[in-house]
């Protein structure tokens, strides 16, 4: 099922990527090998892979005879550990032209704190770039200096793959108010949605 760019017939999982404009993925943990159940047509054009060769299959059909186990290791412990986590590593497209891979991935519960999600999060680097991770680190680290205290812990918890109302509860505030800081928050970090506010929030550390 195709809507609005995504592919998926997962709707709750349509909605946890629906308005990312970067390539993104999301996986089931509570299925055999975490297998991809929703891509956006931007993870379509990076990878040239279509719809029905994606879903089903775990991110790691990416990989090549160039790609960096120990890199593989780290997304694979962060999956483990329910852990967001970032790594560059050496993709392969679907001719097989290597991309090197910025790789944001991070954990989803639900109310119950319950893990039912991965997100993945892909942006391909330009070749000869020097030290992007370090980049955008940095510039990460820097838009997230520039959020209140308040909105500093709601976007660590939103890092950590919780929904509003686990970050209300958590905080002891109104679901509303912590509606509108994070909307203060991504407005400051420049995010176009929450996995995009996920992704800054993994790149500057937290």
């Amino acid at each position: 099922m195709k809507r609005d760019g995504i592919f998926t017939s997962d709707p709750l999982a349509l909605d946890v990527i629906a308005t990312n404009p970067i390539a993104s993925v999301v996986s089931n943990p509570r299925l055999p090998d975490n297998p991809i159940i929703a891509c956006n047509q931007a993870f379509v054009d990076l990878t040239r892979y279509g719809e029905e060769e994606i879903l089903g299959r775990n991110c790691r059909f990416l990989a090549g005879s160039g790609t960096e186990p120990w890199l593989t290791d780290a997304i694979r412990k962060g999956v483990q550990q329910r852990k967001s986590v970032l790594v560059e590593i050496l993709n392969y497209k679907k001719d097989g032209t290597p991309f090197r891979n910025a790789v944001v991935v991070a954990p989803i519960f639900d109310e119950r704190n319950e893990l039912v999600y991965f997100h993945g999060s892909q942006v391909e680097l330009e070749e000869g770039a020097e030290a992007p991770m370090l980049t955008r680190r940095v510039r990460a680290a820097e838009k997230v200096k520039t959020l209140s205290k308040r909105q500093h812990e709601v976007l660590t918890m939103v890092a950590g793959g919780l929904r509003n109302k686990q970050i209300a509860y958590e905080l002891g505030l109104s679901e509303k108010t912590i509606k509108m800081h994070r909307g203060l928050a991504m407005e400051k970090l420049g995010a176009r949605s929450s996995a995009d506010m996920i992704r800054l929030a993994v790149e500057a550390g937290i």
